[in-house]
């Protein structure tokens, strides 16, 4: 009788640690002193920086969601670990965390040798983005539960914060300012309305170009998620920042207002003029009013911060010079019986 292996039953473990030895090069560049072991032993070991006097750990989690359907599309996979970098320390920064380290899992139905290294090469370069190591992952190959052309990512950061430094929300006041970081598109939510609306409303294929939106359809929609570690941790060290939110799910309204202490609120001025193509194109194809688009999308705006009135010019100038697109969106209110954020346009 044949004997029939593991690879037989389509997982070749092989492959995948000859297509891992082969990243070891551009993980290790990710790495730095705190990093005490490299990939490849059963878990990782990472120092707490010594120059703290009272540490916390802060830590998320978070995935790409099916934007990782239009990499699929468009045979385009480069980005999308990027994209896996920024949801998660993007969520740390808003305590005033500092990332320190990123896991990820890859699982899959097929490990392919074009597409894994170029996923996994993402993720590397997001973790320099963000200055933090990737310290592990696990590469799950399983076939019959995905399909072999697929694969779905989920990632892991951990940062550090000074206990007493910890930025929660908890000193937003009225008068305080709300400036704006300006996103670099759609970065990694709404894609399921995303896809609904240009591919069966209105039947576009990734390689179309979208009248009003530059170059072809999935260069747009796959344009990576802002990573704001390095430009935000700057404005801490220099100015009381109160309160950030990295708006995802949810837009402006849903994640801004959950930093706003209770009996306060902001009303927010968006341009209909300086709101991005790709989400005028999406309104115009869903027929979506301006509440509707900024509860599903971040609109234009991918980070914001609140922080003491007379700190906000010079907040927006760092921001500006160190390459963000920054602005003052609005104004913390007293206001008991409303909507912690409106939107107006």
């Amino acid at each position: 009788m044949k004997t029939i292996t593991y690879k037989d039953s389509g997982v070749d473990i092989a492959k995948a640690d000859r297509l891992i030895d082969g990243l070891k090069g551009r993980i290790r560049s990710t790495h730095n002193a705190g990093v005490l072991n490299m990939i490849g032993g059963f878990a990782a070991l990472t120092e707490v920086p010594g120059s703290y006097r009272n540490p916390v750990l802060v830590s998320s989690t978070d995935g790409v969601g099916t934007k990782l359907k239009i990499a699929f599309m468009a045979g385009k996979h480069d980005t999308v670990g990027i994209d896996l970098v920024g949801m998660s320390v993007n969520d740390i920064l808003t305590l005033g965390a500092k990332p320190l380290f990123f896991l990820d899992y890859y699982a899959c139905g097929k490990i392919d040798e074009n597409v894994y290294p170029s996923v996994v090469g993402g993720v590397c370069d997001g973790c320099l983005q963000a200055d933090c190591a990737l310290v592990g992952g696990e590469t799950a190959e399983m076939p019959s539960f995905y399909k072999d052309d697929e694969y779905d990512l989920a990632g892991f950061a951990v940062g550090v914060v000074e206990k007493d430094s910890i930025i929660d929300g908890s000193t937003i006041a009225a008068g305080d300012a709300v400036v704006g970081l300006s996103s670099n598109g759609l970065h990694s939510n709404g894609f399921s309305l995303v896809r609904k609306l240009f591919f069966d409303v209105k039947n576009y294929h990734v390689d179309d170009e979208v009248p009003g939106i530059p170059g072809k359809l999935y260069e747009e929609l796959l344009k990576p998620t802002r990573i704001y570690v390095k430009p935000v941790l700057n404005v801490i060290s220099r100015y009381a920042v109160k309160g950030m939110a990295h708006i995802t799910g949810g837009g402006l309204p849903g994640n801004i207002s959950r930093i706003i202490p209770d009996g306060l609120a902001t009303t927010l001025r968006l341009d209909p003029a300086t709101i991005p193509p790709v989400f005028r194109a999406l309104m115009e194809a869903g027929n979506l009013g301006m509440e509707e688009a900024c509860s599903t999308f971040n609109m234009g705006t991918g980070f914001v911060l609140i922080v003491n009135d007379g700190d906000a010019d010079a907040v927006v100038a760092s921001l500006n010079e160190s390459g963000e697109k920054a602005a003052r969106m609005g104004t913390i209110e007293k206001a008991a019986d409303k909507a912690k954020v409106t939107i107006i346009s």
